[in-house]
């Protein structure tokens, strides 16, 4: 097997909440939700940089789907990271990502390894590391 995401999925609990947070929120791109025809099949996808996706889809239909029980999650068992190019930029999207209804989890602080990074957590949770790490080139 080829070390290759392309597609992230967050379960989240309300499709149109999640996607108004990332699109209207965060400002990423959407076609919006797509295969409502279908009992278990609403979705909805985000460009990310380097061709990969975000989809969002109900963790019920998630749990359907996989014949998994759905359960509360636990944050703790995945960060999504987030790169920037500066301390500032990290300070920039935890305001953005508060102003659009996330939960500042731990401000934007020096790291003890060299970087600077905060935590927030979108509407259902999902835990995002906002980190400027000076050993990486990140482009805007």
């Amino acid at each position: 097997m080829k070390a290759r995401v392309t597609v992230l999925t967050l379960g989240v609990a309300d499709l149109d909440r999640a996607v108004a947070f990332y699109r209207d929120g965060l400002k990423w791109q959407t076609e919006g939700i797509i295969g409502q025809e279908y009992e278990y099949g609403a979705v909805a996808f985000f460009d990310l940089e380097s061709g990969m996706k975000l989809a969002l889809w109900k963790r019920e239909d998630i749990a359907h789907d996989t014949g998994l029980s759905a359960r509360q999650p636990n944050q703790t068992e995945l960060t999504l990271g987030h790169n920037v190019s500066s301390k500032l930029e990290v300070d920039q999207v935890m305001q953005e990502a508060e102003k659009a209804g996330a939960t500042i989890v731990k401000a934007a602080h020096d790291t003890f390894w060299g970087g600077y990074s905060g935590y927030f957590q979108d509407l259902d949770g999902h835990l995002w590391e906002v980190v400027w790490n000076p050993e990486w080139s990140i482009e805007n």
